[in-house]
């Protein structure tokens, strides 16, 4: 019998190491809203700006790191205005379509 694999054990996963294009960041960010979950949302964007470089995309945005920082962490309810912010600074936008009955 194999070994059994402690979860503890596996590296922790940071989506934002795979990132690395503009198409992989526009399906990431689809695939999170579908769920309609904000926080998915803000965390979503979150590890895309630390893909992007945190220090650029709050500079772009006008926010402070801090700022982003904790308006991005995956509990966070950030507003809107937030939101069209760092989209602006990603270079993204959110597109609403409508839903097949």
């Amino acid at each position: 019998m194999g070994k059994k694999l402690n979860i503890k054990d596996l590296p922790e996963f940071d989506a934002a190491e795979y990132l690395d294009s503009e198409a992989a960041m526009a399906q990431y960010l689809t695939a999170m809203m579908e769920d309609g979950d904000p926080a998915l949302l803000a965390a979503a964007l979150g590890d895309i700006a630390r893909a992007r470089g945190m220090s650029e995309i709050a500079k772009a945005s006008g926010l402070t790191r801090e700022a982003l920082y904790k308006a991005l962490r995956p509990d966070a309810q950030p507003r809107f205005d937030t939101i069209r912010r760092v989209c602006a600074a990603l270079g993204v936008r959110l597109v609403a379509q409508p839903v097949a009955h």
